[in-house]
Parts: C-alpha cells; structure tokens; sequence
C-alpha cells in the first residue's frame, strides 16, 4: 500500500487535558485552521472519546463535513462508537482496529492530539 504523508489520531473529546469548554474551543480552532491553510492531513482516525466529536449533535461537526468534502476520510472506531451508542455520524466511516493498526503502518507521519 502507498504510504500515507500523514495520520491524525484524535482519542479525546475536545484538544488536550482539562476543561472540555476549552477543549472544544481548541479542537474547533484547530480544525478551522487547517482547512483555512489547507494543511489537511491524508487521514484523520477518531477513538476513545474521540468518536464523540462525530456524533450529530457535535459542536464542530460543520468543520468535519468540510474536511470530508474535501476528500479527507474521517474513520471513526466502531468498538468505541458502540460503548458510546453513537449510531449516526456527520460524517466520516466506520473502522475496525486493524483498520487502525493498518493506518498507523502506512502513514509516514502519525500526529496524536
């Protein structure tokens, strides 16, 4: 398979450790400015809490929508979206672990945040 130039995991709700209003804020920046600047990454893996960020209701799910439209592949972990029970994404497709395990092998570059 094609190396990847990069993967970005995102296992928390929110950027970071610590109060989830600036959590959120700083997620929400974050993604705004990487469409902005257009430094998108090849793939973008959601776990843990992470998956929540892609439910319906999600407070950056505009910015998620945005970066799939442009081609960018949301993969969100379906162990994790089931011990949630998240049904419904805004976007993005369902992974398995090695579905993971498989991304973090071919990526060139894997940025956690």
């Amino acid at each position: 398979m094609k190396k990847l130039s990069d993967l970005l995991q995102i296992a928390h709700y929110g950027m970071g450790n610590g109060d989830n209003e600036l959590s959120l804020k700083l997620i929400g920046n974050y993604f705004k400015l990487i469409i902005e600047d257009n430094r998108l990454p090849s793939i973008i893996v959601f776990y843990n809490e992470g998956v929540k960020l892609l439910k319906t209701d999600s407070p950056i799910s505009a910015y998620l929508k945005t970066i799939e439209s442009k081609g960018i592949t949301l993969m969100a972990c379906k162990t994790c979206l089931d011990f949630y029970g998240i049904d419904r994404m805004c976007a993005g497709v369902k992974g398995t672990m090695i579905d993971i395990i498989t991304l973090q092998s071919d990526a060139k570059k894997v940025i956690n945040l």
